[in-house]
């Protein structure tokens, strides 16, 4: 099986002491591509230096999280333009709310998620999103932008069947995480896996974050790693109702399309 990890922190400082092998270790099990996430001011340009270490393998996504949304400002947008005018860089983002965790003012971020959305109709490389409970302002910041953004894909999805066909109605794709092995809140992600469309589904580990709770052994350092995505893989197809070849081509299909990988 061939698979494209479309959601890899490998910039992250847990990386540094082994981040070939970890790569290495992956590829190793099939795990072919990289979409390595840039979600700050800071680790944007790291993913791009990765993506021109690792051409061809490694890509890079530019912007900023909205946990980071108070460095947003017109100097650091005029950086992740620049960014995104390299061909290694595939998507705008991590970019979006949290109102989870509110680690910048929500003011804040949504300024930063406005002026990325409006970078991206101007660039017209696609979204790569970031939710987590902020839905309502959320789908209003993307409707002011609506008939001018190009694919959209809602990353690492962890919530309700309403907002799931919210995001299906408007033609956005689904990135599925390690979130779905856990048993004290992916437990109704099990149900919600099927009803996403053939064309809709991507995979990804969000590394060294979201380690899957099923993994046996686990490993000691709890670090989650781009070579746990066949094991993701595997439960997500088994819930789908699904071989994990099927899923895997899916997945992989739809991810080369939405990048143009």
């Amino acid at each position: 099986m061939k698979l494209i990890d479309i959601g890899a922190n490998l910039t992250h400082d847990s990386f540094d002491r082994d981040r070939a092998q970890v790569i290495a270790d992956a590829q190793a099990v099939g795990v072919e591509q990289f979409i390595v996430t840039g979600a700050s001011r800071e680790h944007s340009p790291m993913a791009l230096e990765l993506a021109r270490e690792y051409p061809g393998v490694c890509y890079a996504t530019a912007g900023v999280h909205p946990h980071h949304a108070t460095e947003y400002t017109a100097e650091c947008d005029a950086e992740m333009r620049a960014l995104l005018a390299h061909p290694e860089v595939v998507a705008v983002g991590e970019c979006g709310l949290d109102y989870f965790r509110d680690f910048s003012p929500r003011p804040a971020q949504r300024r930063a998620f406005e002026m990325q959305l409006q970078t991206a109709t101007e660039i017209g490389k696609p979204l790569f999103l970031h939710q987590r409970d902020a839905h309502a302002d959320f789908l209003a910041m993307m409707a002011n932008f609506e008939g001018r953004l190009g694919p959209a894909v809602v990353h690492c999805f962890t919530g309700t069947r309403e907002e799931l066909y919210d995001y299906l109605d408007r033609d956005w794709y689904i990135g599925i995480t390690g979130w779905l092995c856990d048993e004290r809140r992916g437990q109704h992600l099990r149900e919600l896996v099927r009803d996403i469309p053939t064309n809709r589904l991507m995979i990804e580990t969000d590394a060294p974050y979201l380690l899957p709770r099923t993994l046996k052994p686990m490993p000691k350092d709890r670090r989650n790693e781009p070579k746990y995505l066949p094991h993701i893989l595997e439960e997500l197809a088994s819930d789908r109702g699904e071989s994990p070849e099927t899923t895997a081509d899916l997945a992989t299909e739809n991810t080369r399309r939405f990048f143009t990988l």
